[in-house]
């Protein structure tokens, strides 16, 4: 199989490209991913066929496990589809298992913006209320619950500490209070306009970049009234602009651009 191995700052995803190829076993998505015995990614993207007038998009964490949204993920794919022609439009429609989500691309450098949708805070996927005191080994955090189409647990910090999320992301994925496990983000609001995060995402482990969990991010602390309506969201892998239109409705902005296209030889083949 030849995979198409993209980046969104950090975040990597192998592409596959579902007109050409079935869909991997559980156990071939866990290999290829692995980042020692397989090609390695954070993930994998699967689509490429054309749905009344939208791409229809599936997305596989590193364990196997299928995730509803991913923004990076979708900014890479909308990225191969115009790599690889098959939308020649400036825009274009990617649907997730959590809606459909329309992407921009800008021209003159690898910029995507992609309409995210609006932060919810009551569904199944999160605890009631959205915002929790939660007790871990002698510390309490405060975890303010959001979902983008995926489920988020957002915890203000004065420092931001990698160790902190490797340690914390984990016990607070897997918690009781979230039914379907979630993504953990660590945040410091530095101003009005910049915010920095630490990730550790659901099935994948300790992220450099999640544009969902920027999203999720920026939720938290603008309804907490910490930043304004336009924000730069800072990861270990790099910056994406998030903006909040009139409407509340969050979109986002930042790059995505291919590495290399690998075949795969599979053990099971």
């Amino acid at each position: 199989m030849l995979f198409y191995k993209y980046t969104a700052l950090g975040n990597d995803y192998l592409v596959l490209d579902a007109r050409k190829n079935p869909l991997p076993s559980k156990e071939s998505i866990v290999r290829v991913c692995d980042r020692h015995f397989g090609i390695g990614s954070d993930g994998l993207l699967y689509g490429g066929e054309r749905e009344n007038n939208c791409f229809p998009l599936r997305i596989f964490n590193p364990d196997g496990s299928e995730a509803e949204k991913s923004g990076n993920g979708i900014r890479i794919f909308a990225r191969f589809l115009w790599d690889k022609c098959y939308s020649r439009a400036s825009s274009l429609s990617v649907r997730v298992p959590s809606g459909e989500v329309l992407c921009f691309r800008h021209a003159g450098n690898t910029d995507i913006t992609t309409r995210m949708g609006l932060p919810q805070w009551n569904t199944l996927q999160l605890p009631s209320p959205c915002d929790q005191l939660l007790h871990l080994e002698g510390q309490s955090l405060e975890v303010h619950a959001v979902s983008m189409g995926n489920p988020h647990a957002v915890i203000c910090s004065p420092v931001i500490d990698p160790e902190a999320i490797r340690h914390y992301g984990p016990r607070i994925e897997n918690h009781p209070l979230f039914p379907q496990k979630t993504n953990v983000q660590f945040i410091r609001v530095r101003d009005r306009k910049n915010i920095e995060l630490q990730i550790w995402e659901r099935g994948a482990g300790y992220t450099l970049a999640s544009g969902s969990s920027a999203c999720a991010a920026f939720a938290v602390a603008h309804k907490l009234g910490l930043c304004d309506d336009s924000v730069n969201l800072h990861m270990p892998g790099g910056s994406l602009l998030v903006h909040q239109d009139a409407q509340g409705v969050l979109h986002q902005t930042g790059p995505a651009s291919a590495l290399a296209d690998c075949r795969w030889h599979d053990r099971d083949e």
